[in-house]
Formats: structure tokens, C-alpha cells, sequence
């Protein structure tokens, strides 16, 4: 028999966040998140999301023992402000058995009846900077600090329980050493000519900073017109800001301003974590912390986190500026793989910024839906 307990303590949470180390436990391709910066984001006095949405945390057993865990989440900006009636599902683990994945969805269709909503959307987090989606293609790929992984068998759990794919994201990689500059070096010269456009690189976190909130807001208006966008409020802004912007290697964070000096494009790259959070083990200490540090400083594979890009300037070649700033660092370092993160399939725009680097498609993921009426 299945039963599902809420993980409404810190123990329970602890058992919520750990059950995956046990579920991936020798898998080459599972990059296991840090166990405190998963606590972290679970706890509602800490995570800014919390002021805009409310979770819960389930944890199914069998004789005993975790066999499987989700959260069932609404995100009230998303309901109210948009008008998508939907609860959202996340953090879902599960055995290869289908009635686990049945029993735990079931307290996400109650808290959506409950708030009278009309459909389930996921896998996916509280906002737009959480992971998302279920890997369908791509299972032999290592994952990455900011995806889930998961086995083959879970599209096939919600594809039998009656859900129809909702949105598709592609992820895609090129090698540096495909880069040619020609494509974007004599561009770049024209556009900055033409609408009078500044780069900016930095050394330091600290100069990083006093532009951070300006970025987020650009993040807002850039992606806005995407199906899946929910803004980041002034309280995320502030979160994002002392939790993540330190952890970025300054030297791989862009800025494009323009004669007033107004940022109108960005763009966030990271070193992989990848295989220094396999050796951490969800771990910063004794070991953890020399790992990921050791990556920030030496990997040679690196991730398009994210990139934006002002309205108004979009499709105008701006992003010849920030690929030709890029490329003098990544030369510098020595760079050799190049990945992207999820990207919308429907994201056109988006596409079409990479399409001179031939890049490659390596794992496909998608979003899954399901009315309650």
C-alpha cells in the first residue's frame, strides 16, 4: 500500500530533498543539487518566492520506505495578473511505478480543485529561474546545475495518466573551436557605430552591482511576451541579487548600454558545475566547497544561463556585440564547449541569435498538462 505524508517539518524536508541521492545514487548523468541550497529554497522565510505563491511538500512511502516525492505549487502572480488558472507540480521523483506517480499527483489536482483552478502544468518550479520540464530525449547526457534529470520512464508515467505535452525546450551545445569571428566581429563594429552602443565587461563582483536591479528589469521586459513568463518582483530581485550575482564569474556577465547610458541588452554566462557538484554529493563541506570553486576558476565548458535583449533592439544584430566580447574571454580562458540552457521551442528569436554556430541538439524536455474539470 502507498501512503502520502506532507513534508511540514524540517525532517521531512531533509527526507524530501535527500530522496533523490538515493533514487539517481551511481548515475554518470544526475547532477545532485547542494542539500542546503535545496533546504533553503523549500523554506518560506528565506525563498522570496513564497511572498507570491504557496507550496506543499509531499513524500509517498511504501512499506516504510520513500518511494517518491513532488510539490504541488500556485504561483498567485501567474493566476491572478495573467489569468492561467493552473497549479503547477515540481521537485517530482518516483520508482518505475506508475500508482506512485498516481497518488502523488492527486494532491496536486486537490490543491488545484481546492483554489478552484482548471489545469496542472509541470514539471517546473515557482517562477521562470527554477528548472523545468522532463527530459525526453537526452538520457545519456550529463545534466547541469540549473535542469532536473530524470529516467525514461517518467513521460511515460504522465503520458498513461492522460497528460498531453504543453511546451517543448530544446537544449543545444556547440565547440568554441567551431566559432568563427568573422561572423560577428565586423558586425558588431557597425551596430555599435550605428545606434551608438557601449560595451561593458567587469573584473568584480562589486562593479557588477550597481547595475543588477536595472538587468532584472530588462530580464521582465525582454521575456515578457514568452507563453511561460511570470515577472520577478522587487523582493526576487533582491534574493536573486545576494544569492546568485556572487557566484557568477564577473568576467562572464555582459552589459550593452546605450549613449545614455541605459542597459539594453545582457547576458549570464556560467562555468559548469557539473561534475564538481557529482564530487560535492549535495555536500560543501569538507570537500564540496574546493570542487565547485576549482570549476569556477578552471572548467572549459561553459553555460548560456541566461540573455536579454531590449525590445526595441531586438533583431538589430545587438547580439554581435555580446558574442564578440565573449569570444575574446572565452579565447582567453580556453574554452572548448559551448551548451545553452532550455530554450522554448516556439522561442524563434531566441534560435536565431545561435544559428552560426551550428549548434547541436543534445536533449529535449517538455512540460506536461492536464485539465481538472
Amino acid at each position: 500500500m502507498i501512503t502520502v505524508v506532507e513534508a511540514n517539518s524540517k525532517k521531512l524536508l531533509k527526507d524530501f530533498v535527500k530522496f533523490p541521492f538515493k533514487l539517481y545514487k551511481n548515475n554518470p548523468y544526475w547532477v545532485p543539487p547542494l542539500i542546503a541550497d535545496e533546504m533553503e529554497t523549500f523554506d518560506k522565510t528565506k525563498n522570496p518566492a513564497f511572498s507570491n505563491a504557496e507550496a506543499y511538500f509531499y513524500l509517498a512511502l511504501k512499506n516504510n520506505e520513500i518511494v517518491g516525492r513532488i510539490a504541488a505549487i500556485i504561483n498567485w502572480d501567474e493566476v491572478n495578473n495573467q489569468q492561467k488558472r493552473k497549479v503547477r507540480f515540481g521537485w517530482w521523483e518516483t520508482i518505475d511505478d506508475i500508482e506512485v506517480t498516481k497518488v502523488l499527483l492527486e494532491k496536486v489536482y486537490e490543491l488545484g480543485r481546492k483554489n478552484n483552478l482548471e489545469y496542472v502544468e509541470g514539471p517546473m518550479g515557482f517562477s521562470n529561474l527554477d528548472k523545468v520540464g522532463v527530459v525526453t530525449e537526452g538520457f545519456d547526457e550529463i545534466g547541469s546545475m540549473i535542469t532536473w534529470y530524470n529516467f525514461p520512464y517518467y513521460k511515460e508515467h504522465l503520458e498513461k495518466l492522460g497528460y498531453v505535452k504543453e511546451k517543448e525546450y530544446l537544449e543545444n551545445k556547440f565547440t568554441f573551436d567551431a566559432v568563427h569571428p568573422d561572423t560577428f566581429m565586423k558586425m558588431q563594429e557597425l551596430i555599435k557605430k550605428r545606434y551608438e552602443l557601449t560595451p561593458v565587461n567587469f573584473t568584480s563582483t562589486k562593479e557588477i552591482m550597481p547595475y543588477v536591479d536595472e538587468m532584472f528589469d530588462l530580464f521582465n521586459s525582454s521575456y515578457s511576451k514568452l507563453s511561460s513568463f511570470v515577472a520577478i518582483n522587487d523582493v526576487q530581485k533582491e534574493y536573486f541579487k545576494k544569492k546568485y550575482i556572487s557566484f557568477i564569474n564577473p568576467e562572464y556577465i555582459k552589459f550593452i548600454l546605450d549613449k545614455n547610458k541605459k542597459i539594453i541588452s545582457f547576458s549570464i554566462v556560467m562555468p559548469s558545475f557539473s561534475e564538481a557538484l557529482q564530487k560535492a554529493n549535495g555536500k560543501l563541506f569538507p570537500f564540496g566547497l574546493f570542487h565547485l570553486l576549482n570549476a569556477k576558476k578552471n572548467s572549459k565548458d561553459v553555460l548560456f544561463y541566461l540573455i536579454g535583449v531590449e525590445p526595441e533592439y531586438q533583431s538589430k544584430g545587438v547580439t554581435a556585440i555580446v558574442f564578440a566580447e565573449y569570444y575574446k574571454t572565452f579565447k582567453e580562458k580556453g574554452i572548448k564547449n559551448c551548451i545553452r540552457t532550455p530554450e522554448l521551442e516556439d522561442n524563434h528569436a531566441i534560435h536565431n541569435i545561435w544559428k552560426h554556430f551550428n549548434p547541436v541538439i543534445f536533449r529535449r524536455r517538455r512540460t506536461y498538462k492536464k485539465d481538472l474539470l
